[in-house]
């Protein structure tokens, strides 16, 4: 665990926390990709971050260990609440309100994020939260246990009376490398997660603290990079694929276009995974739909990261990413990246929106209402259905419900109605 804090700050202070859970599929990430220094010296909070078990190491359901458990899956999960744990014990020495702890997570931090507002033993660890790009994604126990058992086999672990030895006793590279299509989720019908997340939101069964929640324009366009050069046809069999019977009609909202170039298929992809959140729930329609879900129990603020052509948003051949997965981080974080840091690129207009967006996120932090001064008011949902969408510039500006829908086909997906992710 990291815990930052601003120069001077004494135990017992009672200084709002933010502990912020880092994204990456539950496969991959660190903490140290987001250091709080920015927000905790220009907000005045104070900044926790940590790392948790991944992949195999940390989500691994299988028959086996949830007969020695009583389950299996969720151990990265329980790393993230015994931090949780150590923060309500301990964050007073740092000068830390434990009564005043906001919890936020980006991508699969915001499963987790989800998973904490229903688990029983995260009740009562946090005051409020935050889903950046987030859902509440999750998979059974027979579901988990089953994609173990495939993963076991991979390991060259088959023999069920040994199959925890074996596993046990295999290398970690062996391990990584039998984990290249394993996936992993937080596990439900659990002693840590008895229901379903996404279920428990929409019926109100989890923590009715203030939430913020919100994902990017074009999340779908950091999916669908590799469909760079995809001709027409490739482009029409990966919707019937994914489609099925729907697929006409997916075509008839994105047709292939009377001109097109070797980045059409990734933008069309793109645009169909955003709005459809066909990669885990993230983004889009299914986005507003958690939001209204959410907004029905507690007071809860929407957001939409709208800003399109920053640095690190085209790549060297001219890929477009716009406001692809996880482009907002840089504006909250400058040290975050996959490679070389992109905040330092930054012009003026987009200084300008990440030091409001780290206003408004440290607003919220101290006192549950993200609304510093001198910067576009920011309602709850829950009045008008209002979305604040955040622009370079001093441009951030309300967009209403019926904005939205239109921007991404809302009408047409919550129609065709493709479930829970």
């Amino acid at each position: 665990m990291n815990v930052q804090r601003s120069r001077g700050t004494r135990a017992g202070a009672r200084i709002p926390v933010y502990v912020f859970i880092h994204g990456g599929g539950l496969t991959n990430g660190s903490s140290n990709q987001m250091n709080m220094d920015k927000i905790v010296r220009e907000t005045g909070v104070l900044g926790v971050t940590m790392n948790y078990r991944l992949g195999v190491f940390g989500f691994l359901g299988h028959p086996a260990l949830s007969a020695q458990g009583g389950e299996s899956g969720n151990y990265g999960f329980q790393d993230q609440q015994a931090a949780l744990r150590w923060v309500q014990r301990n964050i007073a020495a740092f000068g830390g309100d434990p009564r005043r702890v906001t919890i936020g997570g980006e991508s699969a931090g915001g499963w987790s994020v989800c998973g904490h507002l229903v688990a029983p033993a995260s009740r009562g660890l946090f005051a409020r939260a935050m889903i950046q790009s987030g859902s509440c994604f999750s998979q059974t126990q027979a579901q988990a246990e089953a994609a173990g058992t495939e993963f076991a086999t991979a390991a060259g672990c088959t023999d069920s009376a040994t199959v925890l030895a074996c596993l046990r006793a295999a290398s970690a590279s062996t391990l990584l490398d039998s984990s290249t299509s394993f996936s992993p989720r937080l596990v439900s019908g659990t002693p840590t997660l008895p229901t379903v997340p996404d279920e428990a939101v929409r019926s109100g069964r989890f923590s009715r603290v203030p939430v913020v929640i919100g994902a990017n324009r074009d999340e779908g366009r950091t999916f669908s990079q590799g469909m760079i050069g995809w001709s027409r046809e490739q482009y029409l069999a990966w919707v019937a694929e994914n489609f099925g019977a729907n697929a006409d009609a997916v075509l008839q909202q994105y047709p292939w276009p009377a001109t097109a170039d070797r980045f059409t298929a990734a933008y069309l992809a793109g645009a169909v995974l955003t709005d459809s959140g066909l990669v885990a729930g993230i983004g889009g329609c299914p986005n507003r739909a958690l939001t209204q879900a959410l907004a029905r129990y507690t007071r809860t603020y929407s957001y939409e990261f709208a800003h399109r052509s920053g640095p690190g948003l085209v790549d060297l051949d001219g890929y477009q990413w716009g406001a692809g997965h996880a482009a907002e981080l840089a504006y909250l974080w400058p040290s975050f990246n996959n490679g070389t840091p992109i905040a330092p690129l930054f012009n003026a207009a987009e200084r300008r929106l990440a030091r409001e967006m780290v206003q408004y996120w440290g607003a919220f932090v101290r006192t549950s209402r993200p609304n510093p001064p001198h910067q576009t008011f920011w309602p709850p949902y829950n009045h008008h259905r209002l979305t604040l969408s955040l622009r370079a510039g001093g441009r951030s500006v309300l967009i209403s419900d019926r904005t939205y829908v239109a921007e991404h086909k809302c009408g047409f997906w919550d129609a065709l109605d493709l479930g829970t992710p």
